[in-house]
Order: C-alpha cells, then structure tokens, then sequence
C-alpha cells in the first residue's frame, strides 16, 4: 500500500474481517478470556478499578485490530479476511499497554495529575494508550468522532492563544498526555468505568439470549400479538425491534440483525420501501430507551449522574411506552390510509400458544427487576441475568447452553463490546480536553446567553447540539459528550439532573435516524434498497414521538414517575393525546383523510398538549373538535360508497 492509498484511507472507516483458520481461533480464545476475566473481576475480583479498566480496554484494542481491517477505501485480497503483520504488531502493543499500566497501577492511583511527573517510559505508553484508542475508534466508528477528538486537543493546546471566554492556560504536550492517560478526566473516568464492568456484563446477557433462543420467541411472540390486524407486518417490526434493541443496545446493530426479516415483509405487505425501512429503523432506535436494559445509555447515565440505574429505568418506562403507542399508532394509520390488508388468519400463531413454549424467556428480565430493584449493582444484576438465562435455556433440548455454546456467547459478547469501549475511550479523551480547559462551566454560559435563559430555546439547543454532536456517533459517546457540554446548562435553569440527562439520552439516541448522517436510517436503507435520506426523513416522520416527549417529560416531570398515582395518570393520558392526535397529523389521516389545513391543525394540535397549561392543552382540544367536525361534515356529504373504508 503506498503512502498516498494510506493516508486516503485513514479519512475512511474500517471494516470487519471475515476471520478464518488460525487468526479466527486466536481472536475467539482472546475475545473468551476477556469474557471470562470480565465476569470474574466484577463479581469476586478486588481488582484496582484502574487495573480493571486497563486490561479491559488492552484487551478490547488487540481485539479490534484483529477483527477490523484497516481502511475498508484501501484494503484488499488476503487482509479482508487476515490481520497484517502491522494489525499483530498494533494488538501486541495494545496488550503491552496494559500490562505496563496494570503494573504501574498503584503509583498511576495516588499521583497527582501534572504535579507529580512522569518518566519517558510513561509518557510512551500513555502516548501509545491515546494512538490505539484514537486508531481503533476510526477504524470502528468512522472519521467523524476522531474530528471533534482532534478539535478538543487543538484547544487544549492552543486555546491560550484566544481572547475573552474561550481563554484557558497554556498546557504542553506532557501536561496534555498526562491529562489523557493517567488522571480519571481521560481514558479511566466514566465511560470506561461503565463500558469495563456495566455494559460489557449486559451485552455479554444479551449474546446468552440470543444464543439461548430469545429472539426466536419474541419474535413469533410479536406476530401473535399484531399479525392479526391491518399492517400487522410493520407492527410486528415495531414490536421485534423494541425487544431485541432494548438488549442490543445499538440501532445500527439492531436494524441488521431483525431488518432482513421484517423490511421485506413490510414492503411485501403493502408498505412503500422507504416507509418500511423507516418503520425498522425509528422500531430499532427507541430499543435504546426502552427499560430495563435500554442499551448502554442508561448506565452512562447512572455513572455520570450518581442516580441508581433502577430510578432511571423506573422513570423511563412511561416514555419508552408513549413512544412506541406513538409508533404503532403512525404504522396503523399508514395501514389504514393505504387500505392494506389483513394477513390470513391460518398463518399467525396464537398468543397463548407462543407464550405457552417460551415463557420462561421472561423470567431473566423478572430477575434483572429484582435485583436492580433491590439496589444490587448492575453488574452483579447482569451476571445473575446470565445464570438464569442459561438454566432456562435447559427447559428445552433445542435451546440447552453447553460449554460449546457458552463459549460462542462469550465470544459475541466481547464482539460486540469492540465499537462501544472505542467509543466511550474516545469520549474520554473528549472529556479531558473539556474538564481540563474549564470549556463545560464556558459552554453553559454561551448557551444560556444564545436563549436568554428562556427554557422552550433553550431545550431546542441542546436539542441540536445532541443531534450533531450524535451525527454518526454511537450512542454512548454521543451522550457522553452531550450530557457533559451541554447538561449543566438545562440543569441551571431549575430542571432536574434526572429530566435533563433522560432529554439528553433521547436525542443523542434518535440522532441515528437523523440526515445527514442517520447510521440506523442508512443501515434500514440498504436492506430495502432504498435512498438513505429518503428512509431519513421517513424514519423521522414516523419516530417524530422520540422528538416530542422528551420536552413532554422535561415541562412535565410527573411522566417520569416523579407525582401521585392520580397525577400520573392524568398526565400520561394527556401526553397519549397529544403523540396521538400528532400521529394523525404525521399521516394525514383522522377520521378519513386530512385536508392541509386539517393536518397542520392536527399538528399545531399535538404541540399544544405537550405544554402542562390548561389554557393551552384547551386550545389544543378545540382545535382537534374543529377537524373533528370538519370531518364529520365531509363524511357526511360524501356519497355513501366511498364511505366503505374501515378506519379501525
């Protein structure tokens, strides 16, 4: 490869491998053992969380550049399925990293960050800690994350060189290194504290479903609750992916892993291709903030905030089910529009007779409620999640987990933990760059400045500082960003950490169904062969409830359980209206089809209800009775034939 071909590719993604011979038995003996050490230093190691973390993240560096090629523009023949000597050469370093720390861990504990200096040892592998973790985040997650890495340096490094608010001190080169790889600002602070011991032990639960035989179930058990009724298909991918993106925890792999079945089934049932990739697409997304595994955010969260991860889960349920009645609703209303028909009643499944083979799926989620409720860590909670998993799994001969198939989990486990440790690692190092500059305190006061401390401009911000900043981004280190720029500025304004974190989640979450770059969309696009942007701005259109209700729970903390039963009730029904009557104004579709009028008043309708005022929620309910009687009088003058659609 020249120089030319390689300096065009590192501007490019990586790719995964198709491992084969020994280079396969390598990388699964390597991704085994760090499941195993996984698993024992979290539930009976006394590990130092900085050895802990170390390991962990030297195992996760070999094992990306064992699995992930090094740009997928250059890269060619024999290394599309073989890592190069230079890949070994990068996995050995990674590991050598790690040992180096793991023996220094006692020293790197007690020190103090730039007063106590370090030695040509230490700075080369703290330097080759920050290169690896910067290489494998470019080859996992793409370009994207490594420009907002290598802004936050320059303004480390530079930022004394500005005037006025955007002033900081001068640091060296040393100071910076010193910043990033050995103080609890950089590679050891939050992120990789949740991606080393919380959310590898989830995805590890979740690769023992899967392989336990839960998606099957779930998936049949979808069909049986919505296969019956109009775009049953389309109900059936809202309902599957709501199930396997709660455990997954990533839209992008979520959609790749259902959207194959369920997008040409769609399409097949009536759906245009662009609206059923849209539907696996927004489906796949809200898994994400769905109790009570929600994917890695929700531990994030917990981390960053000091809030119990049960409270976060507790309080996330409303929302999480207002979104998908939002979804459902939209995809029935399309159904409804476009008079698709009903499947035949010969090929659904009934209810009970899938519940009755695999209702023993659900008891490792009646655990993981247990134990979470009963204030274990989530560590601990996931490896009992686990335990249960496997003697379910012996309920029937087919699903049995062996030392076989345990060791294939393990193995998928620490896969899928790859893009997410690159990603919290390089959040880490975003992280120091603003921890150490004093840029977060800087950033509330720009953003109060930009809205005058007014709360409704204030929220669309922060709203679009999510969205870009989550542009291609996975989940955990957009909201890693985010929630540290721009949350203190939502929570000087009097709205609690818990609402301002939980908004923070949800639009650096459904930034992966935004255009330009909606990772999830494209992924969705691809399977129907569609345009990306057009699934874009479908999924948006259809997931457009994950774009309202969190400013539904931030003017209205009650629907994040935090009220009476009977306030709670009421301001659930409330906010059911409003994504309801909003879902109308989306399709265009009330009690037969909309004029433009009639949908912008739906619409206009729908904002309304999400401000907790009783004039304005009035307003929004005299304008649903003027469509509503706008309607009926049409209806009426129709002539009686072309009154024959069912609407239900």
């Amino acid at each position: 490869m020249s120089m030319k071909q390689t300096i065009k590719g590192w501007f490019g993604y990586g790719f995964q491998r198709n491992l084969t011979a020994n280079h396969l038995t390598i990388f699964n003996m390597t991704a085994c053992l760090l499941s195993v050490y996984q698993v024992w230093s979290v539930i009976w190691g006394k590990l130092d969380p900085l050895n802990q973390m170390a390991i962990h993240l030297s195992a996760i560096l070999a094992l990306t550049f064992l699995l992930y090629g090094y740009s997928e523009k250059t890269d060619t023949g024999k290394s599309k399925s073989a890592p190069t000597v230079p890949d070994y050469t990068l996995a050995l370093s990674a590991i050598a990293a790690g040992v180096y720390f793991s023996i220094k861990t006692e020293w790197i504990a007690t020190r103090i960050p730039i007063i106590d200096p370090l030695n040509l040892l230490d700075l080369f592998f703290g330097l080759v800690f920050v290169a690896l973790t910067i290489e494998a985040a470019r080859r996992t997650i793409g370009f994207p994350i490594l420009l907002v890495v290598f802004i936050g340096f320059a303004y480390t490094l530079w930022g004394h060189q500005l005037s006025g608010l955007w002033h900081h001190r001068k640091f060296s080169v040393t100071e910076l290194i010193d910043e990033l790889a050995f103080s609890y600002n950089g590679l050891w602070g939050s992120p990789m504290t949740v991606a080393a011991t919380f959310v590898f032990m989830f995805l590890l639960f979740g690769a023992f479903m899967k392989k336990a035989g839960a998606g099957e179930f779930f998936f049949n058990l979808s069909v049986a609750m919505a296969g019956r009724t109009k775009g049953g298909s389309a109900k059936v991918a809202v309902l599957a992916s709501a199930f396997f993106g709660s455990i997954s925890g990533s839209p992008t792999a979520n959609v790749v892993t259902t959207g194959p079945f369920t997008i040409p089934v769609s399409i097949k049932s009536g759906y245009k291709p662009a609206v059923a990739a849209g539907i696996e697409a927004a489906a796949s997304t809200g898994g994400s903030i769905l109790p009570p595994i929600m994917g890695s955010s929700a531990f994030l969260m917990a981390a960053i905030t000091q809030i119990p991860y049960g409270q976060i889960a507790i309080a996330a349920f409303i929302p999480a089910i207002l979104y998908y009645l939002s979804l459902l609703l939209i995809v029935h209303l399309e159904a409804v529009k476009n008079d698709l028909p009903r499947p035949k009643e010969e090929s659904i499944p009934k209810a009970k007779d899938v519940l009755k083979e695999g209702w023993y799926y659900f008891i490792p989620f009646i655990i993981l409620v247990f134990f979470l409720v009963k204030g274990y860590s989530p560590s601990r909670t996931g490896f009992y999640g686990i335990l249960s998993i496997i003697v379910v799994s012996w309920f029937k001969k087919e699903t049995r987990i062996g030392l076989k198939t345990a060791f294939s989990a393990m193995v998928d486990g620490a896969k899928s933990a790859i893009p997410v440790t690159a990603a919290c690692a390089a959040a880490g190092l975003i992280i120091a760059g603003i921890m150490t500059t004093g840029l977060g305190g800087k950033l509330t006061s720009i953003v109060l400045g930009l809205t005058d401390g007014m709360l409704i401009p204030t929220l669309l911000v922060v709203m679009l500082i999510c969205i870009v900043l989550g542009l291609g981004m996975p989940v955990a280190a957009a909201y890693i960003l985010t929630a540290m720029l721009a949350a203190p500025a939502l929570i000087e304004l009097g709205i609690s950490p818990l609402a301002a974190h939980l908004f923070i989640v949800y639009f650096s979450i459904f930034s992966a169904i935004t255009p330009p770059v909606a990772v999830a969309s494209y992924a969705a696009a691809g399977i129907a062969g569609e345009d990306p942007n057009r699934v874009g701005l479908e999924a948006v259109r259809l997931g457009i409830g994950g774009f309202i209700i969190p400013f539904m729970f931030v003017l209205d903390p009650v629907l994040l359980m935090d009220g009476s039963i009977g306030e709670i009730i009421l301001a659930s029904l409330i906010a059911l209206i409003s994504i309801g009557v909003l879902a109308s104004g989306m399709v265009g579709w009330f009690l037969t089809e909309t004029t433009v009028v009639e949908r912008l008043l739906l619409i206009g309708s729908g904002l309304l209800f999400v401000y907790p005022n009783m004039l304005v929620a009035g307003t929004g309910a005299l304008l649903v009775v003027l469509v509503l009687f706008s309607q009926l009088k049409r209806k009426h003058s129709e002539p009686l034939s072309s009154q024959t659609q069912d609407v239900t």
